[in-house]
């Protein structure tokens, strides 16, 4: 490869121009909030609305003498609404947030839901929860432990999306690097499913390097990359089986193409050199071309594939719950469940829910350059909770799902005064796991798990009026990647 000739100076004074812009600027949504959420909507039989949560968390802080969120903080949510035959759900999509006054605001993908129903034998109030945290790439060491899948022997970048302007900081012929995020609101194409999704597209991220050893859980503080993909999207469908007293939320992920990478490729003396990579070839950043290798072949000869991580949580009233794949406890192990159901259950034996993995254990990979699209394996494993609950890389994550149970005040509160400070505590998650595409080379992803909850029989046309009597919760923040960082730099300068 060619060596940069023009002035390092200027490329390191420009990195660092893109780097706090990176940090200060904020960021371009397509959503606003433009409603309120009030706790008789938890009365209604369905809704969507998008909202500023964080107004709802401070409305509940002053009538109830709790800590009020910092002034000033905002978090734009799409939100959606069901209450049938038991079951209430309640999607929230994370577009943004703000930490308070003189904070940038932030493109923040996360996602979380939580169900809280009877249980199908003991009728039994329960409240379970599934939260998506972050896009993750990696590349495996010789020493992996675990092939096909991250872990702690192998270089790991978290993907923080953001949706920052950042086009005219690089070059003219640069797409516009902020994320507009659209959404569709819940429709009921039958008596049986709901369905509602939401995507970001131009969705800007900085990879970090992080570290997932449970005594040396830490990123660092210098990013990597910066990349853009041309879309991120979450689908659901809600889908009530009465036969067998289940329902089910089926996922949609789409990862999309990454369709321009920057990174540091040499130095020059002590000067970075710059480099853009797109589908036509690699760049200087004054748009001479630097070599004919395109961002596919770069990310396929550095052996770059990419994972999501979720974690999982549960509560029942005056009991604990415990998760197993045939018979072996996952929240400390970590397991292949490829091809497996991790089924959590209370201490009585009774189920709770479930996820399967081997319902859909294949990933489409749409090749925009040959046109073709092909199936490949998808890998999911359990892993050790720690290195990723304890990661100050989470610390935005934290800070929001500290107040997303404050719904459950409305929907059953002895549930939620038991489990309040728990239930969106990633410490405290039953497991944690990961999914991997082991073939990637940047292009489109597209999978699709199942999670299900065992349900108390109900009539098929029961609605529930009270809230407190019952039903299915399910919190969606979504959103595949978070910007932690940017947060916590933010929140160090102010």
């Amino acid at each position: 490869m060619k060596k940069e000739s023009s002035n390092p100076t200027k490329r390191n004074v420009l990195f660092t121009v893109i780097i706090t812009a990176v940090m200060m600027v904020s960021s371009v949504s397509a959503v606003f909030a433009d409603d309120i959420l009030v706790p008789e909507d938890f009365k209604e039989e369905s809704w969507s609305k998008t909202i500023d949560y964080l107004d709802y968390v401070d409305l509940y802080a002053v009538t109830h003498g709790k800590p009020r969120p910092p002034r000033g903080a905002e978090a734009n949510i799409f939100m959606t609404y069901v209450n049938q035959s038991g079951v209430e759900m309640l999607y929230a999509g994370l577009a943004d947030i703000t930490m308070g006054y003189g904070s940038a605001a932030v493109t923040l993908p996360i996602q979380t839901f939580m169900m809280h129903y009877q249980s199908e034998d003991n009728k039994q109030d329960v409240v379970s929860a599934s939260s998506y945290i972050m896009l993750m790439a990696y590349n495996e060491s010789q020493n992996t432990l675990y092939e096909d899948s991250p872990d702690k022997n192998d270089m790991l970048y978290a993907s923080f999306s953001m949706g920052f302007d950042l086009g005219a900081l690089l070059d003219n012929d640069a797409p516009a690097l902020n994320s507009q995020t659209t959404t569709t609101p819940l429709t009921h194409p039958d008596q049986n499913t709901w369905s509602w999704s939401m995507t970001y597209t131009n969705l800007t991220a900085i990879w970090w390097n992080i570290q997932i050893a449970a005594d040396n859980a830490s990123y660092q503080s210098i990013p990597v990359a910066i990349t853009v993909y041309d879309e991120l999207t979450f689908s659901y469908d809600l889908i009530f089986d009465h036969q067998s007293n289940t329902a089910q939320i089926v996922s949609n992920y789409i990862i999309g193409e990454m369709t321009d990478l920057w990174v540091i490729d040499d130095f020059v003396w002590i000067f970075p050199v710059i480099v853009h990579y797109n589908a036509t070839g690699c760049y200087k950043l004054n748009k001479e071309l630097y070599s004919t290798e395109t961002i596919h072949q770069f990310l396929a000869k550095n052996n770059i594939d990419m994972s999501m991580v979720f974690f999982q949580a549960s509560a029942i009233l005056d009991h604990i719950t415990e998760s197993t794949v045939n018979g072996q406890d996952v929240s400390e192990n970590e397991v292949d469940v490829s091809d497996e159901t991790i089924v959590t259950e209370s201490d009585q034996g009774e189920r709770i829910c479930s996820v399967d993995f081997g319902a859909k254990d294949t990933y489409m990979l749409y090749n925009s350059t040959s046109g073709t699209k092909n199936s490949y394996d998808a890998v999911v494993r359990t892993v050790d909770k720690d290195g990723y609950a304890d990661n100050p890389v989470f610390a935005t994550h934290t800070f929001l799902m500290n107040y997303i149970p404050l719904a459950l005040a409305y929907i059953d509160e002895p549930l939620y005064e038991q489990y309040k400070d728990e239930l969106l505590n990633m410490t405290y998650a039953d497991y944690f796991y990961v999914i991997s595409y082991p073939t990637y080379d940047g292009y489109k992803i597209e999978h699709d798990p199942i999670y299900t909850v065992f349900l108390a029989e109900t009539e098929q046309t029961q609605t529930t009026d009270d809230p407190k009597l019952g039903g299915v919760l399910v919190l969606g923040l979504v959103g595949a990647v978070v910007i932690v960082a940017v947060v916590l730099f933010l929140r160090r300068k102010k």
